[in-house]
């Protein structure tokens, strides 16, 4: 059953380790080590979930584009890169987990944005911007965490920030089934969790024509307060009801008054 109390505070790193965040650099060994990567995901999602995807239709085939979802456990980036096309997709994740005696290797290996959470984090911003600028795909979970309820938790306005600033659309992901207790509480009794991946059409926050109006903005999403903030924190609540659409009623979370299946 999902937890219905109100999540506590969003987190705030404790680290600052700028030197590491960057844009990765497609190099050959890079795609190599991101081909094993997925076929390793592929693996585990075959061996460990039973998974229903639905509207993979959707899914751009090039970039740039900002792919969101919603945050459920420790294995929804596992899922996400068995599932999603095999394109220059970049990951934005905690700058915690760089030391991580698990995830931090094959993160390293595989080539993501670090960020520190709850900071003005400018430099994972350019990067990210970069990125999109060259073509890729950026994806992260837009409520800056993974969620404490299980439900949608308030969205952060980095995705809508970096949509409006690169003209780049949104493509929403939803996940079900994927929280830690419901994964590792079926591989105890040696079954696989059900679990599910929607992928819904892709949108613009905003239309180019505003792009003006956006130059006058900081780098940081939480910068001066102004209309270019007004717009930032629109095209957040856009990005997370169309996650709410796309999610039963009980993942809806701090969106369940949008409508929806």
């Amino acid at each position: 059953m999902l937890n219905q109390l109100s999540p506590p505070p969003k987190p705030i790193a404790e680290v600052w380790r700028p030197d590491l965040v960057a844009l990765p650099q497609l190099t050959f060994k890079r795609r190599v080590v991101r081909a094993l990567i997925r076929g390793l995901a592929k693996l585990l999602v075959l061996v460990t979930l039973r998974v229903r995807i639905t509207g993979l239709e959707n899914f751009p085939k090039r970039g740039p584009a900002v792919i969101v979802f919603n945050h459920l456990g420790d294995a929804d980036a596992v899922l996400l890169a068995a599932t999603l096309p095999f394109t220059p997709i970049e990951g934005i994740g905690k700058i915690e987990l760089y030391d991580h005696w698990l995830v931090g290797p094959v993160f390293r290996a595989y080539g993501i944005i670090w960020v520190h959470r709850g900071r003005p984090d400018r430099k994972a911003i350019r990067a990210a911007l970069k990125g999109l600028a060259e073509g890729r795909m950026i994806s992260l979970a837009p409520e800056g965490r993974q969620s404490v309820t299980g439900a949608l938790e308030e969205g952060e306005d980095g995705a809508a920030f970096l949509s409006m600033k690169s003209g780049a659309p949104i493509v929403p992901v939803a996940l079900t089934g994927l929280e830690n207790q419901n994964v590792y509480g079926h591989l105890k009794r040696w079954r696989r969790a059900s679990v599910s991946l929607s992928v819904g059409k892709p949108f613009f926050v905003q239309e180019q024509a505003e792009s003006e109006a956006l130059s006058q903005m900081t780098l940081a999403p939480g910068g001066r307060a102004g209309e270019g903030q007004k717009m930032i924190r629109e095209g957040t609540r856009q990005i997370m009801e169309s996650l709410a659409s796309l999610l039963p009623e009980s993942y809806r979370g701090y969106y369940r008054s949008n409508p929806g299946k």
